[in-house]
């Protein structure tokens, strides 16, 4: 079997092209402290500042960290193959549910 390089080469960029891109804007009339500091968030971000912000308190139960951490040390601590199973199969299917959102 043989492996063709299908790779083709980018040529016409170079570094200085967004250099370039700045000095543009700031020849159309902006200041160059402005073409530095220009920022636009998506609404998925400002949902998503708002769902955190909005959370009261921590996400960890600290007192079952050390739960955990007490069980590890003591070697009493159990791993439940099945629960980790079923958990990472939930985790794809949320990953691959996002993915075809976005599409």
């Amino acid at each position: 079997m043989k492996v063709e390089n299908s790779i083709q080469p980018i040529t016409g960029i170079s570094v200085n092209d967004g250099q370039r891109r700045i000095d543009k804007t700031i020849n159309a009339g902006s200041s160059p402290e402005q073409a530095e500091t220009s920022v636009h968030l998506s609404s998925q971000s400002s949902q998503l500042q708002a769902n955190s912000s909005s959370a009261s308190g921590s996400v960890v139960n600290a007192a079952r960290v050390q739960e955990i951490k007490q069980a590890i040390n003591d070697g009493s601590f159990k791993v439940n193959p099945e629960a980790v199973a079923d958990r990472l199969l939930e985790t794809v299917k949320e990953l691959i549910q996002s993915k075809k959102g976005d599409v």
